[in-house]
């Protein structure tokens, strides 16, 4: 509960959880102390109390400072003791069982769209290869060299079109799977954006060492994390972000659910940058071959990414505000004498 100056005068046992802190650190503090200032329009707030405006928003998501995020839903409704009036605001958590449906139904619009673009793909590739053979015969029967150039010009774009193509279509080789050791796979990638980048940015590492090898093919899991450290690398690059930094983070996940199937253990590497954030408008298309928010993205990298890590049965996780980015990869733990066919 909030008096008109926004400081909490009242705070239940269920609240106290979601802030993980004590009465006594949270009582007739400002509310916002504990929030980044993105999380709330505190301008909704003051109208509740200067209008009687009672709202709501589904879905919120809760940013901490100390890092936290939680999904869910606020209901903020006026409330008058004697002379006084006070903003009541129920913080309902969104439970698990809602986030795994929309991964699912996320994961279906995926295969949808990429079955799609597979379909469409070969359905151009037939024409541009006729389109290219007819140039090559022609520019043959052609007796002039300026004549020819029209040729050879239609035959390089015939072959840029189809590079294109096969960049939609993804990778098609099957994974050579064997087990592997998660961060020697990150510390290559550590190498190739320190060696890479033109734009100085810290790599932090926050490793658990106690997570065991995986079984996976490592080249495909190093092309689908190097893809997201670029793009988090260009991300911050573009936005000229004050002491940019990509934090790389490991850790075990017990009991994951992953395109409606439950796994035991999942390792989950996760790429942290201090950049702008994912545009709300994107999220849910992010994955799409395509769709990129960068000027000079080919929309291509982050779709290759999860093409990479469905071969490992796994899946990308986003949690993005303004200042904050994570994309956590979750790759299945099994057990070496499993069969992992």
């Amino acid at each position: 509960m909030l008096d008109d100056e926004l400081n909490i005068v009242y705070v239940n046992e269920a609240a106290l959880n979601v802030f993980e802190t004590g009465l006594t650190q949270i009582q007739e503090k400002p509310f916002n102390e504990f929030f980044l200032e993105e999380c709330f329009d505190l301008s909704r707030f003051q109208k509740a109390f200067m209008k009687g405006e009672e709202f709501s928003e589904a879905e919120l998501q809760l940013c901490f400072k100390d890092g936290r995020c939680t999904l869910v839903d606020l209901q903020a409704n006026i409330f008058k003791v004697e002379h006084n009036i006070y903003l009541l605001l129920e913080i309902m958590p969104v439970d698990k069982q809602r986030k795994i449906s929309q991964e699912t139904q996320q994961y279906a619009q995926q295969m949808a769209a990429r079955e799609l673009i597979r379909g469409l793909a070969h359905e151009i590739k037939n024409p541009l290869g006729g389109i290219r053979g007819a140039a090559q015969l022609l520019n043959k029967q052609l007796p002039s060299k300026e004549q020819q150039e029209f040729t050879q010009m239609i035959m390089e774009q015939a072959d840029r079109l189809r590079g294109l193509v096969d960049r939609l279509l993804g990778p098609n080789t099957l994974p050579r799977k064997d087990y592997c050791n998660l961060h020697e796979v990150i510390e290559k990638v550590r190498s190739l954006i320190l060696v890479d980048q033109s734009y100085s940015i810290s790599v932090t590492r926050d490793y658990d060492p106690s997570i065991p090898d995986v079984f996976g093919d490592p080249d495909m899991l190093q092309q689908a994390l190097l893809n997201i450290v670029r793009n988090a690398s260009q991300a911050l690059k573009e936005a000229k972000i004050q002491q940019p930094n990509i934090r790389l983070k490991t850790r075990i996940e017990r009991s994951s659910v992953i395109n409606g199937k439950r796994h035991a253990l999942c390792a989950l590497i996760s790429v942290i940058d201090n950049g702008p954030g994912i545009p709300k408008e994107l999220r849910d298309t992010l994955f799409y071959p395509m769709v990129t928010s960068k000027k000079n993205g080919s929309g291509l990298g982050l779709s290759i990414a999860q093409t990479l890590t469905d071969h490992h049965h796994g899946k990308i996780d986003l949690e993005s505000f303004p200042g904050y980015t994570e994309f956590t990869i979750y790759i299945p733990i099994t057990i070496k004498d499993a069969n992992n066919d």
